[in-house]
């Protein structure tokens, strides 16, 4: 299996190849989750680039970020100079950039990040379609559904990569809205203020519930493999070199056979929160996968540091070469080194003089051409032809070697590639019109007795839908989280059975389940569409009507086209989408009835809500726009997203937009009249 390190700058990326990665990730200036860490510019990513082709280490470029409309052409061109540097492989999440690479650099080899929030087979489809090479699944999945999902991966040929040690987010990758919503920094845009590492506590318990311990899957590697996993991943790009090495060489231990003890405890004092957590990938949810830095954390870190950089101090010797000799009465001297990339390297010196007393012999010739440290290589072998009776100085041998060795870097840094593409996207008018209304509601319960106004009722999908009135379009919202496709698919059947023929969903997996049933199709705002490609490339599947981002103003987002969109007009927006819930740490599920809160350290309270086997955290206070409807004009429906509201409040609520009332209650406005980071 590979092992794929982090890479924030050159001194990581160092560190990673000489501790025995594979592979490293790193991002661009722009683009990247990790937009905080140092990054490479252009002249830097092929030096990076160089650095690891030499040593027969692969490099991938993380352009994973939601990316807007105006942005894709500055994005493309990251990718096409990125692509001439001689990235190996892009990782990628914005279902916009990925549809232009895929008709305008075909030859670009495409991973689907862990932001694209894949953890169910069912994703496997639409992933082919777009050319995906190879998918990060998210972190929260068990051992069963990643044993499960590599099966299901290996008939598509797509390659599977998995997460096995670093920071573990509270949120699914790519569902975190905690961030942009409450600091005006996006998560999905890369630039991740980490506000669950603060004070988020369930019953004033005076904890961090949203905290998790660090991930290390160390000890089960040779079960992945087993598995057919293809990448062993570790998080860390904004992480020291040591960390780094640390990680990497601690997956090179375990793939070994055996876990070096010394090398794991060093890796917890060097960055740990309270120790490690399997938990996820055995399916030990609860209170002991939560930690956060502590005080004795950060004083353990420093005794590690010295012994860490000793992992990298010197070259790590791990490209064989092929190096021989051909010595020669009245010819100069030649050393040629060759490797199994098929790359020859040749540096011709002075004509051997012949021997006034003893001739150089061939051991001596070897044990010159021998003298690799300092360099990636060692010797496979070295053939020597020396006539006899010839001197050849030592002084001399080693210049050839050196000439040679140095020669072949050069043949194995060229990239060989030179690309010119770019991207306009096609002007929008954007259309006039009153949007209709789309109403998702938490329980039948809630919807009004009235439903003039209503055009569509959205109910999770578990829920009964004899009670929905008629005259509107039923909607069933699949879960956002898949953990039984065996149940969606039947579940979809008995409500196809019953009449309801939409499907309201929230990631690609629901979207193929959706489709395979024969449901009409509308995407949520968690598949995180922020431009017209990525309009298109939700249409390509069968999408009829797209909610676009709420990290999108409205002006930019009337301007998107490809399908019909929507805009999240009011409700508790979910802040985060979680598989360990974070109110089970102090309340059992009984106590809490599905509707828990978390308290921030400010006083303020964040209900959390349960279904299907996760949690959502949401935010404090609903979107409400009603007094801003003429600013909704030009979009095709508007969601009303209906969570603890009682049926009188869900009628005043659809009144006050109909009469454009301004809000008699707590309210925000979102991100819509804000241009976000």
């Amino acid at each position: 299996m590979e092992i794929l390190s982090p890479a924030g700058n050159m001194a990581a990326l160092i560190a990673a190849v000489r501790s025995g990665a594979d592979a490293v990730y790193l991002g661009l200036k722009d683009f990247s989750a990790r937009r905080n860490a140092d990054n490479f510019d252009d002249d830097e990513l092929r030096e990076a680039i160089k650095y690891c082709r030499i040593r027969n280490v692969k490099v991938y470029v993380a352009l994973n970020t939601m990316i807007k409309e105006g942005e894709l052409p500055a994005a493309v061109k990251a990718a096409n100079t990125a692509y001439n540097c001689g990235t190996d492989a892009f990782i990628v999440s914005d279902l916009g950039l990925i549809s232009v690479l895929r008709e305008r650099l075909p030859q670009a080899v495409l991973h689907a990040s862990t932001q694209m929030t894949v953890h169910s087979p069912a994703a496997l489809k639409p992933l082919k379609k777009l050319g995906i090479k190879r998918v990060v699944l998210a972190r929260e999945m068990s051992r069963e559904a990643i044993k499960e999902f590599c099966a299901a991966a290996a008939k598509e040929d797509i390659e599977v990569e998995v997460f096995v040690h670093g920071a573990l987010c509270m949120c699914v990758s790519g569902q975190c809205l905690l961030s942009s919503v409450l600091g005006g920094r996006s998560g999905n845009r890369g630039l991740c203020a980490g506000p669950c590492r603060l004070e988020f506590s369930a019953k004033d318990s005076g904890r961090n519930d949203l905290s998790l311990k660090d991930l290390s899957l160390l000890s089960y590697l040779k079960e992945l493999e087993s598995f057919g996993v293809k990448s062993l991943k570790i998080e860390g790009r904004m992480k020291r070199p040591e960390y780094v090495a640390a990680a990497t060489a601690a997956c090179r231990s375990a793939l070994c056979g055996q876990v070096d003890k010394n090398l794991e405890s060093a890796l917890k004092d060097v960055f740990s929160r309270s120790g490690f957590t399997d938990g996820y990938y055995t399916s030990r949810l609860g209170a002991d996968m939560f930690g956060i830095r502590t005080k004795e954390d950060v004083l353990s870190a420093g005794d590690a540091f010295a012994f860490l950089h000793g992992l990298y101090k010197n070259e790590r010797q791990s490209v064989g070469v092929r190096i021989s000799a051909d010595i020669k009465a009245g010819k100069p001297a030649v050393i040629k080194v060759s490797d199994n990339a098929g790359n020859l390297a040749a540096a011709a010196g002075d004509i051997p003089q012949a021997a006034k007393v003893k001739g150089t012999d061939e051991a001596a010739v070897k044990s010159a051409l021998s003298k690799l440290g300092g360099t990636p290589y060692f010797a496979n072998s070295i053939i020597v032809n020396i006539g006899d009776g010839l001197f050849i100085n030592a002084a001399e041998l080693n210049r050839l070697r050196r000439a040679a060795i140095g020669d072949l870097s050069e043949k194995r840094a060229a990239p060989r590639r030179a690309e010119n593409i770019s991207y306009e996207p096609t002007p929008l008018t954007v259309k006039a019109g009153a949007p209709e209304i789309y109403a998702r509601f938490s329980a039948a319960e809630q919807i009004p007795d009235d439903t003039s106004g209503i055009d569509a009722v959205i109910l999770p999908f578990e829920c009964d839908f004899a009670s929905v009135p008629g005259g509107v379009l039923k909607v069933a919202e699949l879960p956002r989280y898949i953990l039984d496709e065996a149940h969606v698919k039947s579940r979809l059947k008995e409500l196809k059975s019953s009449g309801v023929t939409t499907a309201y969903c929230g990631n690609l997996a629901a979207i193929e389940l959706s489709k395979e049933a024969g449901f009409k199709t509308i995407a949520s705002n968690g598949l995180n569409c922020a431009s017209s490609e990525g309009m298109s490339a939700l249409k390509s599947f069968g999408v009829s009507e797209v909610i676009l981002s709420t990290e999108v103003n409205l002006s930019d987002a009337l301007k998107i086209g490809g399908a019909e969109k929507g805009v999240f007009a009011y409700g508790r927006l979910p802040l985060m989408l979680t598989r360990n819930c974070p109110v089970r740490n102090v309340k059992t599920c009984r106590e809490c009835g599905k509707s828990g809160a978390l308290r921030d350290r400010k006083g303020v309270l964040f209900p959390v809500v349960c279904r299907e086997g996760y949690s959502e955290v949401l935010n404090s206070a609903p979107i409400y726009l009603g007094d801003k409807k003429s600013d909704l004009d030009g979009f095709d429906f508007l969601l009303f997203y209906f969570t603890d509201e009682s049926k009188l409040k869900t009628r005043e609520v659809l009144d006050g937009y109909a009469l454009k009332k301004p809000a008699d209650f707590p309210f925000t406005r979102g991100l819509y009249y804000r241009n976000l980071l």
